[in-house]
């Protein structure tokens, strides 16, 4: 009789081309609700810019970094949606396909192993971000709010940034021991960083402490100072830091998600 299987200690991941097999898994069954995945991400962004960007915009009549309110919100709607498409669906979305539908069991039971069924998942929740934040940018540009030919840079940068947002909600999905866990990230998490990460006003206006805090933890600041940057092209090289924190962060939490889905799993 064969002993179980016990979990390694952390290492790097070892990948193949099967990742991409559970891309598709995934892809194929967010085509087939296409509609409901497709309209939700469309109308938010046009609420926020019609109640937030044209009616409370009108009331601030002191221009935000050069800007109107509904140019500076703009990009961060982008930069959120991009948060959200990534970060819930490998919560809520892998939470369900690991424990509810059993869909890791079945795909671990073929060729593919569980290292590359998480790097998958990843790889969905930063595709889900590119699908989302290609729908809100559609929108900003439809509001006439794009003034950069580097516009189209949102799109690596939403890949990129939803890559991020994906490794670090599979570390609380290895984390969870039920669905209602989530309720800590999003509210502890999630929601600080939707308020306070410039999103719906300028960093300078908090306290010196809350700026530290934004720019040295909060993920969502760079994703909206990168967005911003990409849309208006103005800051000149202001977007390497950012640039370089997202880029120093991810790969850390690509490894420990896996790792620590990897341990979760292997029980």
């Amino acid at each position: 009789m064969t002993a179980p299987q016990k979990p390694e200690g952390f290492g790097l991941p070892k990948l193949t081309y099967r990742v991409w097999k559970v891309w598709r898994r995934n892809f194929d069954v967010f085509m087939k609700t296409f509609k409901t995945n497709f309209f939700p991400p469309l109308l938010e962004p046009i609420f926020y810019l019609a109640a937030m960007g044209t009616g409370l915009g009108a009331l601030i009549t002191q221009s935000i970094e050069g800007q109107s309110y509904i140019q500076f919100l703009a990009p961060a709607l982008v930069s959120i949606t991009i948060m959200y498409s990534s970060f819930f669906e490998c919560t809520y979305g892998s939470f369900v396909r690991m424990y509810y539908q059993r869909t890791f069991d079945a795909i671990i039971a073929t060729p593919i192993s569980i290292e590359e069924v998480i790097a998958g998942e990843i790889l969905w929740g930063a595709t889900r971000s590119l699908i989302g934040g290609a729908i809100v940018l559609g929108v900003v540009a439809a509001f006439g709010l794009i003034s950069s030919p580097l516009f189209l840079l949102v799109l690596p940068v939403a890949f990129f940034a939803g890559l991020m947002f994906s490794a670090i909600g599979l570390c609380f999905t290895a984390l969870a021991p039920n669905i209602d866990f989530f309720n800590y990230p999003q509210y502890l998490f999630i929601t600080p960083m939707f308020l306070l990460s410039s999103t719906f006003f300028p960093l300078t206006l908090l306290p010196r402490p809350l700026q530290i805090f934004a720019q040295a933890v909060l993920p969502l600041t760079h994703t909206v100072n990168l967005t911003r940057w990409s849309i208006f092209g103005n800051g000149e090289l202001s977007f390497i830091p950012s640039l370089v924190w997202i880029a120093a962060v991810t790969p850390v939490f690509f490894v420990l998600a896996i790792n620590l889905m990897k341990r979760r799993l292997i029980r």
